[in-house]
C-alpha cells in the first residue's frame, strides 16, 4: 500500500502537472471563457433585480424579458454614442487638422526622410507620409489584422449575450455549479454565491459610476477650454478606466498629448492635463477606494500580478476581467482550509 507521504508527493506531481495544462486550456479556449465570464458578472447586476421581480409573482419569462430590454437600450445608447463621437471627429475644426499636420510634421519629417519616405513640406507631412507606397502597402496588409480583430470583438458580443440569457433563463445556474463541483453544503454554497454577488455587483456599480464621472469630467474640461473632440476623450476616459489602472493613466497621457499639440502657450496646455489628472485622482484614487469600502482589500502586488496573467492570457478582456476574476477567487479561496493561506497572501 502506498504510504501518506508518497500520496502526498503524488498529488503535489499531479497539481505541478495540471496547472499549466488549465492555462494553457483557459487561453486556447478564451472564445468561450471569456464571453462566459462576462455573462456571469454582467447577470449578476440582474440578479437582485430578477429576484424582486419574483417576489412580486412577476411571471419569469417577463422579467427575462425586461432585463433584455433594458440591455438592448443599453447597446443602442452606447451605439449612439459612438456614432455622435465618430461624426464629432469627421467634422473637426480644420484650423485644428492644420495645426496638428504643421506639429507633427515638425517632428515626424525628419524621420521620414530618414527612412526614403518624401515629405517635403511640414504643411502636408502627414498626407505625403500616409500616401507614401510603402506606407499604404502596409496598412493594407495589416487590413486583415483590423478585420480579425472587428470580428473577434462581434463574436465576443454576441456569445456574451448568448450566455448571458442562458443564466438569467436558470439554464446555466452559477449557483448549482458551484455547489456540485466546490461545496458539500448547499447552505454554505448559497452563502458563498451571495457574498459573490454582493460583492462583484458592488465593483461593477461603483467602477461605472467612477468611470461615467471620470468621462464626464474630460467631456467638460474639454468644453470649457475649448479642446476638440470633447464627447471623444469622455468616452476614451469612460470606457479605458474599466481596464483597472493602466487605463487611467493611458486616457490621461493621451489627453494631455492632444492638448500640447492643439494649445500653442505650454502654460495653458500644462494647466489643463493637470486638471484631466485632479479628475483621475478625484474619482480613482479618492472615491473609488471609499465607496469599495472593505468590498475586496486586495493589495496592490495581487492587482499587478492578476493584470499581468489575465492580460497575457486573455489581452484586453483579461485586463477588464482581471480585478472582478481576482476577487471572486479570494472569496472562493477563503472558504477551504488549505487555500486560505492563498486569500490571506492576496490580502
Amino acid at each position: 500500500m502506498m504510504d501518506f507521504k508518497s500520496l502526498h508527493t503524488t498529488n503535489r506531481l499531479l497539481m505541478i502537472i495540471a496547472v499549466p495544462v488549465v492555462f494553457y486550456i483557459l487561453k486556447l479556449l478564451s472564445f468561450i471563457f471569456v464571453p462566459l465570464l462576462l455573462a456571469v458578472f454582467i447577470s449578476l447586476i440582474f440578479m437582485p433585480m430578477a429576484r424582486g421581480l419574483a417576489r412580486r409573482n412577476v411571471p419569469h419569462v417577463l422579467s427575462l424579458l425586461l432585463v433584455l430590454i433594458i440591455i438592448t437600450a443599453t447597446i443602442f445608447v452606447s451605439i449612439k454614442v459612438v456614432q455622435l463621437s465618430g461624426q464629432e471627429i469627421v467634422a473637426g475644426k480644420s484650423e485644428f487638422y492644420q495645426n496638428l499636420d504643421q506639429k507633427v510634421g515638425s517632428f515626424i519629417v525628419p524621420y521620414a526622410r530618414m527612412l526614403g519616405i518624401s515629405a517635403d513640406t511640414y504643411d502636408s507631412a502627414i498626407k505625403s507620409i500616409l500616401t507614401d507606397p510603402r506606407v499604404s502597402d502596409t496598412l493594407y496588409d495589416n487590413f486583415g489584422i483590423t478585420f480579425g480583430l472587428v470580428r473577434k470583438t462581434v463574436t465576443l458580443i454576441l456569445l456574451t449575450l448568448f450566455f448571458l440569457i442562458l443564466l438569467l433563463a436558470g439554464s446555466l445556474n452559477f449557483k448549482d455549479i458551484m455547489s456540485d463541483t466546490m461545496f458539500k453544503n448547499s447552505t454554505r454554497s448559497v452563502k458563498t454565491f451571495m457574498n459573490i454577488e454582493r460583492s462583484i455587483v458592488k465593483f461593477l456599480k461603483v467602477k461605472f459610476f467612477m468611470s461615467l464621472g471620470t468621462g464626464v469630467g474630460f467631456t467638460l474640461i474639454c468644453l470649457f477650454f475649448d479642446i476638440s473632440f470633447p464627447l471623444f476623450w469622455g468616452l476614451l476616459a469612460f470606457a479605458i478606466n474599466f481596464v483597472q489602472m493602466i487605463g487611467s493613466v493611458i486616457s490621461t497621457v493621451l489627453a494631455a498629448v492632444f492638448v500640447f499639440i492643439e494649445k500653442d502657450m505650454p502654460g495653458t496646455a500644462l494647466g489643463i492635463s493637470l486638471l484631466f489628472v485632479g479628475v483621475q485622482v478625484v474619482f480613482g484614487s479618492i472615491l473609488e477606494p471609499i465607496l469599495m469600502g472593505r468590498s475586496f482589500s486586495i493589495n496592490i502586488i495581487a492587482v499587478l500580478i492578476m493584470l499581468m496573467f489575465w492580460g497575457f492570457l486573455w489581452g484586453i478582456p483579461g485586463l477588464i476581467l482581471a480585478i472582478p476574476i481576482t476577487a471572486l477567487l479570494k472569496i472562493i479561496f477563503e472558504q477551504f482550509s488549505n487555500t486560505k493561506v492563498l486569500a490571506r497572501l492576496m490580502s
